[in-house]
């Protein structure tokens, strides 16, 4: 994963924000990053100019509430099963709301967009399987939660800037490629190569042990 594994580079900026906020509670944080997908993924469903101007920064916002609750939870010692819990779940919904409101709206596609949260959803699994047989959970991977919205940030932004109207920059068959479309194309392609990464990895440790 590219963003996942240089996390670090971003603390001089989350730091002073999770400092200001450490009188909030993470999983406000993590809800509050929730409610933030949703209104992104309502956006990319109505998949108009002015929506996409909508989602975008709403897309920025739930990758930032989403790096802030974890580090809030660290500098103020409230970290917890419970809230990992919580932030893990609501992250999964996030992703289907905001991949679904793709996939629905004119700037998607709804059987690419199936296949894109299958993939999403398969690689998470396999990380949190990875744990629940006592090997930890592997972040490990192609792509990550933070590449993916990396991901839609700039797919939104071209589709709003060079192509508004959903024409796509060409065709194969029915299926229209928008910037959207091929961001989910993308996401359904690597998502299950990272399922089956972590799965190898898995098997590979187990075997081992």
């Amino acid at each position: 994963m590219v963003l996942d594994s240089r996390r670090a580079y971003a603390d001089p900026f989350l730091l002073p924000l999770a400092k200001r906020l450490r009188t909030v509670s993470p999983n406000h944080l993590s809800w509050l990053a929730f409610g933030v997908a949703v209104g992104a993924g309502i956006a990319f469903y109505l998949a108009t100019p002015a929506s996409l101007l909508l989602a975008i920064p709403l897309v920025f916002g739930n990758a930032l509430l989403d790096a802030l609750d974890g580090k809030v939870a660290k500098i103020t010692g409230r970290t917890s099963a419970r809230g990992d819990f919580l932030d893990h779940v609501l992250d999964r919904y996030a992703d289907v709301i905001m991949l679904g409101g793709i996939a629905l709206g004119a700037y998607g596609n709804v059987l690419v967009g199936l296949f894109a949260i299958v993939g999403v959803l398969l690689a998470s699994y396999m990380g949190t399987q990875a744990q629940a047989v006592g090997l930890g959970r592997d972040y490990a991977g192609a792509m990550g939660r933070a590449d993916r919205l990396l991901i839609v940030f700039v797919a939104a932004w071209l589709q709003l800037l060079a192509d508004p109207r959903g024409a796509g920059w060409g065709t194969v068959g029915s299926l229209v490629l928008t910037p959207l479309t091929l961001a989910l194309l993308l996401f359904a392609v690597l998502g299950q190569f990272t399922a089956i990464q972590r799965a190898a990895s898995a098997w590979r440790r187990l075997g081992a042990s």
